[in-house]
């Protein structure tokens, strides 16, 4: 059975008939092939398929497509910059060799980008637990918590320039 739904994705409003078996991460990667968004354990424990619902982060695995209606989603897609260029977070993830394998970093960055458009300066315990959703085999962390934390001192430098 499908069910027409219509929501705000990546800043573009979009509507389309959707099957309602259908999880919200199933959805981005085939219906509009924003293939960013990964599925590592489809349970919610490892935040690959994270992204942002009406300012949220989400596991897309464990939400249904239908659910989606109406709402605002972000993917990693819609990270980055109108023309094209990297986010902050995504650069300065790359900047700290924050990037290993790549398949975390998706999830990796939506929580990051979502925790700092909230919290201005964290402290390195609070990005942390802000990215305690998100799992990563390959870098063990540190450079992940160095890459946020670059992005945060950025930003608070540019508030005080201003």
């Amino acid at each position: 059975m499908n069910k027409e739904i219509s929501f705000t994705l990546n800043g573009e409003e979009v509507t389309l008939f959707v099957d309602v078996r259908k999880s919200l991460l199933e959805m981005l990667r085939e219906d509009f092939s924003l293939i960013g968004t990964k599925e590592g354990c489809g349970v919610g424990e490892c935040g690959a398929c994270t992204v942002v619902v009406d300012n949220v982060t989400l596991d897309s695995c464990l939400a249904m497509a239908v659910w989606a209606d109406g709402k605002n989603i972000k993917t990693i897609e819609g990270e980055a910059q109108i023309d094209g260029t990297l986010s902050d977070v995504q650069e300065d993830f790359v900047e700290a060799g924050a990037v290993q394998c790549g398949f975390c970093i998706p999830g990796m960055v939506m929580s990051a980008s979502n925790y700092l458009g909230e919290v201005d300066e964290p402290t390195r315990q609070e990005i942390k637990r802000a990215l305690s959703g998100n799992m990563c085999r390959c870098t063990g962390y540190s450079k992940i918590v160095d890459a946020v934390e670059n992005t945060a001192a950025k930003r608070a430098a540019a508030k005080l320039a201003n």
